[in-house]
C-alpha cells in the first residue's frame, strides 16, 4: 500500500495535522507538497538495501527549515506516521528505526536554529552595550527570551518582563531576592560554583540547565547562558544572564524516548526496549541469577490476514497482547515483531516456573478471541529458555529463544519448546 494516491492522502492528512501549530511562510498546497516528498523520501530508505536510517536525520531538519517549530509538531507527526510501522512497511522495525531518526535530525536542527538566535541576541546586546540606552531598552524589555543582569557580587540589579514570566515572580520580588533562592536545592551549589570560576577568569560565558518551580507547582527546566561582561570605559563588570524555558522540550524528548520503545500497535514493550531490559538485567544480576525467556510465534495468523484483511489481523494482535498480559502479568511481554512476542520473567527463574508459564500462555489461547463481530481461534508455538544472565549478551539470548522456537513449530502447533542448562530439551503442548 504505497501507491501514489495513499502516499498523497497520509500528505494530506499529515498537512491537517500540522498546518495549525504555527506560522507557515507558504500556501497549503506547498506544504502538502513538501510533506508529499518527505513520505516519499521515508519510504524509499526503508526499503532500501542496505537498510540505514540515518538520513531521515534530513527530512527532520527539513521540517524545521519550513518553520515547523511548534513544539507540537513533532508528536502530530509522529502519531500520523506510525501507520507505516503497522499497515504500509510491515516488519516495523525499520520505521521505528528511521522516524527516530527523523526525530532526531528535527531536534537537532531545532535547537541550532534557537543557539542561532542566541548568538543573534548576544551580538545585539553587544551592539546595544555601545548604542543608545532608549535602543537598549527596547530590545531588552520586548526580547521574548528571559534577560537578566547581575553584578560582580551576584545580585540582580535588572531584568525584563520575559524573566519574571518564565520564574512566575515579579520583577520587584527578583531584585529583592535575586534568583538563587528560586533554583532547585540540588542545583544551586553548581550554579554558584560555575559563576565564581567566571569572575575569576575575568571573561567568558558559562552554559547550564537548572530546575525551578514552575507557577502551576511542577518542576520546571530553563537552559541559561551567562556572559561576564568585563569592566570597560569606566563601567563595572557585569554578568548578563539570557534564560530559554527547556521544560517543554525535555517532556518533549522524554515522549519520543517512550515512543521509541513502544509498539504502536500494542502499546507493549517493542524490542529496543527488551534488549535494554534484558542488557540492565545483566548487569544487576548475581553470578548465579537465571532468567527466562518465552519466544512466542502466532500460527497461522498469516491466514487471518488473507481472509478477513490486515485490519482484522492488527486488531486481533492487539486483543492476544491483552490476553497474554493478563494471563502472566508477573512477566514482561513485549512484542517484537509482526506475530511475535516475547516473554521475560526475571530473576529468580527456574526451569520449572518457566514451564508453567509457558503452558498458561498457550492455555490462554484457547478460547476464542471476539474481533470485530468474528470469534477468531488462535495457537501459538513458544521457543523457551532458562539461562544465566550475568553478563549476557540480550541479543544472544534472543537467538536461543527464537531457535527453540523453530524446534517447536516443527513439532505441530499449539507447542513449546524448553531448554536450559539444567534440563533437556523437550516438547510440550496443550490438547
Amino acid at each position: 500500500m504505497t501507491g501514489e494516491s495513499e502516499i498523497g492522502e497520509l500528505a494530506r492528512r499529515w498537512r491537517i495535522a500540522v498546518a495549525d501549530t504555527g506560522f507557515v511562510p507558504m500556501s497549503m498546497y506547498d506544504l502538502e507538497w513538501l510533506l508529499s516528498g518527505s513520505l516519499r523520501q521515508l519510504i524509499t530508505l526503508v526499503r532500501n538495501e542496505p537498510f540505514d536510517p540515518a538520513p531521515a536525520a534530513d527530512v527532520g531538519a527539513a521540517l524545521v527549515r519550513a518553520n515547523l517549530t511548534d513544539p507540537r509538531v513533532l508528536a502530530r507527526t509522529m502519531a500520523t506516521l506510525a501507520e507505516l510501522a503497522t499497515t504500509w512497511l510491515p516488519p516495523g522495525d525499520r520505521v521505528i528505526a528511521a522516524l527516530g531518526e527523523m526525530a532526531r535530525g528535527y531536534t537537532e536542527e531545532l535547537l541550532a536554529t534557537r543557539a542561532r538566535h542566541q548568538e543573534m541576541l548576544h551580538a545585539a546586546m553587544a551592539e546595544a552595550r555601545n548604542a543608545a540606552e532608549g535602543r537598549f531598552r527596547i530590545v531588552f524589555d520586548n526580547a521574548v527570551i528571559a534577560i537578566g543582569i547581575g553584578d560582580a557580587q551576584g545580585r540582580v540589579v535588572d531584568l525584563n518582563p520575559a524573566m519574571a514570566a518564565m520564574l512566575g515572580v515579579t520583577r520587584e520580588y527578583l531584585l529583592q531576592h535575586g534568583v538563587a533562592e528560586l533554583i532547585h536545592p540540588d542545583d544551586r551549589a553548581e550554579l554558584r560554583r560555575r559563576v565564581t570560576d567566571l569572575l575569576g577568569i575575568g571573561t567568558g560565558t558559562v552554559r547550564m540547565e537548572l530546575r525551578y518551580p514552575r507557577p502551576e507547582g511542577v518542576q520546571g527546566w530553563a537552559t541559561w547562558a551567562i556572559t561576564l561582561v568585563p569592566e570597560q570605559g569606566g563601567r563595572a563588570a557585569y554578568l548578563l544572564a539570557v534564560g530559554e524555558d527547556t521544560t517543554e522540550r525535555r517532556e518533549l524528548q522524554a515522549e519520543l524516548h517512550r515512543q521509541a520503545r513502544l509498539d504502536p500497535l500494542t502499546a507493549l514493550p517493542n524490542r529496543r526496549q527488551l534488549v535494554e531490559v534484558l542488557s540492565g538485567i545483566g548487569v544487576e544480576a548475581g553470578q548465579h541469577d537465571r532468567i527466562g525467556l518465552c519466544f512466542i510465534d502466532l500460527d497461522g495468523f498469516k491466514s487471518v490476514n488473507d481472509t478477513y484483511g490486515h485490519g482484522v489481523g492488527d486488531r486481533l494482535l492487539a486483543a492476544v497482547s491483552d490476553r497474554l498480559t493478563a494471563a502472566v502479568p508477573e512477566a514482561l511481554l513485549a512484542r517484537v515483531g509482526g506475530d511475535e512476542f516475547v516473554a521475560l520473567i526475571g530473576p529468580p527463574c527456574d526451569s520449572e516456573r518457566v514451564a508453567d508459564i509457558a503452558g498458561q500462555l498457550l492455555a490462554a489461547l484457547t478460547d476464542p478471541l471476539p474481533v470485530d463481530g468474528h470469534r477468531l481461534m488462535i495457537s501459538a508455538c513458544i521457543g523457551a529458555i532458562v539461562t544465566l544472565v550475568a553478563g549476557a549478551d540480550a541479543e544472544r539470548l534472543l537467538d536461543a529463544a527464537d531457535a527453540g522456537l523453530y524446534r517447536a513449530k516443527a513439532a505441530g502447533r499449539n507447542r513449546w519448546v524448553l531448554h536450559s542448562a539444567d534440563v533437556p530439551a523437550r516438547v510440550r503442548g496443550l490438547g
